[in-house]
């Protein structure tokens, strides 16, 4: 059976439907490999029989002519902060492991079920996705396949982790401050975080990360994120704020051109790790070789935006949570997630959560101000080299809180960002550059990650073996 991280998603969907593979072998062939990478924790839970029974169901339509999806046949894991029917969503959260099972699929779920694909279980998150490393008290410490002493990053973690080592060829993920472009920088994949409302996330519940927060798939590369993508896009009536779905083509040119010019900011508003920062500007070397213009600039923010979003995320994180304060449920919750809730609690007052929304606005006009002079901006994605499971991410070898400051304020503004694998530290472990494109300009951004991906393939060594 094929390496899941050798094949592409249009070819491997391919295969199932013309019967080369069965969609029985494919699922078979995950749940192998899952099991042989128990060591990394990057599941809560596999539901092998029904996954088999799925894939049962997508052989006999196959063989009796009907119709079936661009997907068909492809496992996924399902992030566990939203739902598949018949599995209990827990987020990570000792209040939670005794919830019912969920009656239904979320709408990403949903419609890449539609699509033919078919869900394996649910990967593992902190708890709410509350933090860019994926350890929880209910599930404990995932790792990652580079090193599995080292963290995947987060909240996203297990369906990296799960990517990288080969267990699946997709996954789910969800960003509310860098959770699918972090994983994806420290595990060597290509992520996307798409416009906000690109993929609804809607249902019954407002999103815990709210306005902040976006959903979308999870690929290998960047052609498998937006062939899966394109059957996730377009508005849903319970998402008020998703997106018309437009007249957009979601391929891309084989090769993708290169963009004429670009705005590269090496350490925007922080330092940046030696390691790190050498395999950037190799790679953006490489680029400028290739006949790129490359605009450097020093600053980008008139003042920085972590602590604006730093705001609005903690702010958000007790609103889910915080009724727990003072209960015998407050000393399950993560202790991390604890203070980042009195850090709302204590010091957060409506007042600074507005003017924190309100300096959007400068946010905003900053980058597009970046953005006039080219068609995409590139940062580093992560500051720091990967952390220890369970630790910081360090710069220079010095632990700090602020190792992943790039990605947040893209959340803020909802400009559609993702991250590109460019290189590798001195320790050999993975380096992402992020690639920010103007509002809405997804596909743009897409295309662009692709191009980049190409230039720099030999800049990343092969997926460590397991």
């Amino acid at each position: 059976m094929i390496d899941f991280r050798d094949i592409s998603l249009p070819a491997l969907a391919d295969r199932v439907r013309s019967k080369e593979f069965a969609a029985r072998e494919v699922v078979g062939h995950a749940l192998e490999v899952i099991d042989r990478c128990g060591e990394l924790n990057a599941w809560v839970v596999v539901d092998a029989e029904r996954a088999l029974e799925d894939a049962r169901a997508v052989d006999d339509a196959v063989a009796a002519g009907r119709p079936v999806g661009p997907l068909t046949g492809i496992p996924f894991g399902v992030k566990d902060l939203e739902d598949v029917a018949g599995l209990r969503t827990a987020h990570g959260s000792l209040l939670r492991e005794q919830d019912a099972p969920a009656e239904a699929d979320s709408l990403l779920t949903a419609r890449l079920r539609a699509a033919g694909a078919i869900p394996l279980g649910k990967t593992t998150t902190p708890e709410d996705g509350w933090m860019g490393d994926t350890v929880s008290p209910l599930t404990g410490a995932t790792r990652n396949p580079w090193d599995p002493a080292r963290s995947p990053g987060g909240s996203s973690g297990g369906t990296a982790a799960a990517l990288a080592a080969g267990m699946i060829p997709l996954g789910t993920g969800s960003d509310g401050g860098g959770s699918i472009r972090i994983p994806a920088s420290l595990c060597g994949l290509a992520g996307l975080k798409p416009s906000h409302g690109r993929v609804p996330i809607g249902g019954p519940t407002p999103p815990g990360a709210g306005l902040l927060a976006v959903r979308g798939p999870m690929g290998v590369r960047t052609r498998d994120t937006a062939y899966a993508l394109a059957s996730c896009v377009g508005p849903d009536p319970s998402d008020p704020f998703s997106l018309p779905a437009g007249d957009l083509d979601w391929r891309i040119s084989d090769p993708p051109d290169l963009p004429p010019r670009v705005v590269w900011a090496p350490n925007p508003d922080w330092p940046v790790d030696a390691g790190v920062a050498a395999a950037c500007e190799a790679a953006v070397g490489r680029l400028a070789d290739a006949g790129t213009e490359v605009l450097v600039v020093e600053q980008l923010h008139r003042h920085p935006p972590l602590l604006d979003w730093w705001v609005v995320w903690t702010a958000y994180r007790n609103r889910a949570a915080g009724h727990h304060r003072g209960t015998d449920d407050w000393e399950r919750i993560d202790p991390g997630l604890r203070e980042t809730m009195d850090y709302a609690e204590q010091r957060v007052s409506h007042v600074d959560l507005l003017q924190a929304l309100d300096q959007i606005h400068h946010h905003n006009a900053d980058l597009e101000a970046a953005l006039a002079q080219a068609p995409v901006l590139l940062t580093p994605t992560v500051a720091s080299e990967t952390a220890l499971s369970g630790g910081r991410g360090t710069v220079d070898g010095i632990e700090t809180s602020q190792w992943a400051p790039f990605t947040q304020v893209l959340n803020l503004t909802r400009h559609p960002a993702g991250s590109v694998p460019c290189g590798t530290t001195g320790a050999g472990l993975p380096v992402g550059i992020q690639v920010v494109g103007p509002h809405h300009a997804d596909i743009e951004v897409l295309r662009i990650m692709a191009g980049l991906e190409d230039l720099w393939a030999d800049l990343l060594p092969p997926f460590p073996s397991w």
